[in-house]
């Protein structure tokens, strides 16, 4: 039996049992695609409409390593900053509350101490006002001594970026590196039809299910553009990232990264906790994987609050995307049993080599 009929029946099983709507994968081993589709609905309320391969999701936390880590590689790579820089180097108001030690790595590992969230939102606060409020934060764990996933953090990231390169965010990174990897339908705030889009969770404001603005409250607040969400792509234009990142930064030929960059990004910088992180990336760790229990030790991966995740092993050259909007049946958790028990399936055919390539 092949892979397509191991891992649609899967998928459909989480679609009746109402754990998503719908859902595009992408699976990919040693360097040739094995499979690509989409089943389910992008919309099921008010009425269903079906999941297709173009359809654009709301990446989520995907942006951290699709978008903000990039544009950081780019920019070490061009001189412009390094990883043990200062974040009160480029805004000295950070370093107030003792914060003044704090680093790029220690933001990008998710090791600054800084808290996981807030709802900065509800208080209708724009990406200045924010900025700010970050500023004044407090840390709530020791720097270098705790992973604690921050998405404030990232918001950081994507401020350092646009001071050093003195342009947007969206700009920079559509020019140097979404128009070369051919992700023409990747961008923040995109601008596309309805019927284009996965719809998210209903929103009282709009007293409508969200379809092309952004699922994640802050980065709403914010404009619709962050380091850390804010991203849409479709599986064709992550797929292109994919290989890039698989092939060392290269893409059909052009050098978009160096292999180095590529290589110190997949390294454990947090030795110290069960969590292993790398820039950006999440590494299979002895802490909860949602890569399951099959890939090996080297995989590295991320995933996205809407449904959305990526992850490779490349002790067999085999990467993994998996697309869904799960929120538009609200912020239940079923994502997080369904993303490991998927990929012990899909390793697992890979193993048995009973597909057809």
């Amino acid at each position: 039996m092949g892979m397509k009929e191991k891992v649609l029946p899967f998928l459909q099983r989480e679609i009746d049992l109402q754990h998503i709507p719908g859902a595009v994968i992408h699976i990919s081993y040693q360097k040739e695609t094995i499979l690509q589709e989409a089943i389910g609905h992008r919309v099921v309320f008010p009425k269903k409409e079906p999941m297709k391969l173009e359809t654009i999701f709301d990446l989520a936390s995907l942006t951290k390593v699709v978008a903000t880590l990039p544009a950081i590689l780019l920019l070490m790579e061009a001189g412009k900053l390094h990883l043990d820089d200062k974040v009160s180097y480029f805004f000295p108001e950070f370093a107030r509350h003792d914060k003044s030690h704090i680093t790029i790595k220690h933001l990008l590992t998710h090791s600054s101490g800084l808290k996981a969230h807030q709802e900065y939102f509800k208080e209708s606060l724009h990406t200045e006002q924010i900025i700010e409020r970050i500023f004044d934060e407090k840390l709530v764990a020791s720097t270098g001594e705790k992973v604690m996933y921050s998405d404030l953090g990232f918001i950081l990231l994507y401020k350092i970026i646009e001071k050093v390169i003195e342009e947007d965010f969206q700009t920079f990174l559509k020019r140097e590196l979404f128009e070369k990897l051919h992700m023409s339908e990747t961008s923040f705030q995109p601008n596309y039809e309805r019927e284009r889009f996965a719809a998210t969770e209903f929103s009282e404001a709009l007293q409508d299910h969200k379809h092309g603005i952004v699922h994640d409250d802050n980065t709403e607040s914010m404009g619709g553009v962050s380091g850390h969400a804010g991203l849409f792509s479709t599986i064709s234009d992550l797929a292109n990232f994919a290989s890039m990142i698989e092939n060392n930064g290269l893409f059909q030929g052009s050098r978009i990264l160096t292999e180095r960059s590529i290589a110190i990004s997949r390294e454990n910088f947090t030795p110290f906790s069960s969590e292993h992180r790398g820039l950006g990336w999440m590494l299979k760790s002895p802490a909860f994987s949602g890569c399951g229990d099959l890939f090996s030790t080297f995989s590295y991966g991320h995933t996205g609050f809407t449904g959305t995740s990526i992850w490779f092993d490349p002790d067999i050259q085999l990467h993994v995307i998996l697309l869904t909007n799960r929120v538009h049946f609200g912020r239940k958790d079923p994502i997080l049993r369904l993303r490991p028990r998927l990929h012990n399936l899909i390793h697992a055919q890979i193993s048995r080599r009973s597909f057809d390539v």
